[in-house]
């Protein structure tokens, strides 16, 4: 017997699943069956259901995709869960230019939002899951001001989802860690209560000592045996002196697949020899970056996919005490890729999708399918993990200038969230 049920996010038991009628990357239409969260079979679409030739498996979940296009679900790596204010109030923007005045406007408000940082963070990842988000890697600002707050503020939020998305956590210095005294002990306190990542921040802009930054930093990485990610907002050859420190730190304690580069803001700035050098370098030591496609520097996406550069994406701060922007929705981030990037050809727009999903999940986790180049959709294939989306859309390229809602979610290959809302 065949049951169709829309949503069973508190499901743990194995289950196997059905995608009756959907589009793998807005190709022909397919059902598609998932057991014990991987997908098994993918075959040309049929009224009943059947798969591989035979009847759906007894006691099956049937889900009804009704033409739409089947996606990997997104990997939003760069994210600020602990600062956001999606679903407050509105507040004029009073933040000063630059990192530290933008930090000294958050450090004076934060206290004062109308909810707790744990009630924001969970509603904000809640938004996030339901708009087709099941992979994430949030930051946690930890500092001399803020203590431990924030960052146990998302450790809540990560519990209240454990369900419905895999969360890694950033132990992050917004605040640098010379600029005060006992920044680098209440980091490393964090790691000692479980932060899944550790994170770094303009060692020359910000802290003005980039050796005694990356001391730190990298060896709280290596003493805790965590990957390690660095906000790197400096411009030009600044930018590009921090990353050949980065690199050289990488390759000398054998942490290559292990560091991600954030923003990587001043690469848009090098002169191309450069820039190509720097690429390269990247590629050979596994490093990966992530971008919140920002207006007017964007990153050189058809060069880093053609080094094979791991690349995801993130909305970083989402209507905080930094920006107004951001909504929880990642396909309306991966619009704004594709815009940033003055991509118009489908196979670029596309790509663009790609990196927004299983780009981001190869920054997560090296061992990942990676994207091999621009043309490349990995991801909906038998034996890969069921992180799923259905959108609408004509093409796949349509569903990222719509940005329709009506979205099922799938993670572990059970259905966490169901905009159809169809019982």
């Amino acid at each position: 017997m065949q049951r169709t049920l829309r949503l069973f996010r508190d499901r743990t038991e194995p289950v196997t699943v059905i995608l009756r009628n959907v589009r793998p990357w807005g190709e022909a239409a397919s059902d598609v069956q998932i057991d014990d969260g991987v997908i098994t079979a993918l075959t040309p679409a049929t009224s009943d259901a059947v798969i591989a030739g035979e009847a759906a498996p007894t006691g099956a979940v049937v889900v009804e995709g009704n033409g739409r296009i089947l996606l990997p679900s997104f990997s939003d790596v760069h994210v600020h869960l602990d600062s956001n204010r999606i679903g407050l109030p509105f507040r004029p923007h009073t933040g000063a230019p630059g990192v530290w005045g933008m930090m000294l406007n958050d450090r004076k408000n934060w206290r004062d939002t109308e909810a707790s940082v744990a009630d924001r963070a969970t509603a904000c990842l809640g938004a996030m899951i339901e708009r087709g988000t099941t992979r994430v890697r949030t930051y946690a600002q930890v500092d001399v001001d803020a203590g431990l707050e924030r960052f146990e503020g998302v450790l809540a939020a990560r519990e209240a989802h454990r369900n419905r998305a895999d969360v890694e956590v950033i132990a992050f210095p917004q605040a640098g860690l010379l600029r005060e005294a006992g920044s680098a002990d209440v980091l490393e306190e964090a790691l000692k209560l479980g932060a899944d990542v550790v994170g770094g921040i303009d060692p020359c802009s910000l802290d003005r000592d980039p050796v005694k930054h990356l001391d730190i930093v990298f060896g709280l990485a290596e003493k805790y045996g965590v990957p390690l990610d660095i906000h790197l907002h400096e411009p030009d050859q600044l930018g590009l002196f921090s990353a050949q420190l980065i690199l050289e730190r990488t390759k000398a304690l054998g942490m290559q697949g292990l560091v991600t580069i954030s923003h990587g803001y001043g690469l848009a700035d090098l002169p191309a020899a450069q820039l190509q050098e720097l690429i390269d370098e990247f590629a050979a030591l596994d490093i990966s970056m992530a971008t919140i496609a920002p207006a007017g520097q964007p990153l050189p996406l058809q060069q880093l996919a053609a080094a094979g550069v791991r690349v995801g994406l993130g909305q970083d701060g989402q209507r905080d005490y930094w920006s107004p922007y951001g909504n929880a929705d990642m396909l309306d981030r991966t619009w704004q890729l594709a815009f940033t990037s003055r991509f118009r050809a489908d196979e670029l727009i596309e790509h663009c999708v790609a990196v927004a999903t299983v780009g981001g999940a190869s920054v997560l986790n090296p061992q990942a399918p990676r994207l091999a180049s621009v043309a490349d959709r990995p991801g909906l294939n038998a034996g890969d993990p069921a992180e799923l989306v259905l959108v609408e859309g004509d093409t796949v390229t349509a569903a990222v200038m719509d940005r329709l809602p009506g979205r099922t979610v799938l993670h572990r290959g059970q259905v966490v969230a169901d905009g159809l809302e169809l019982v």
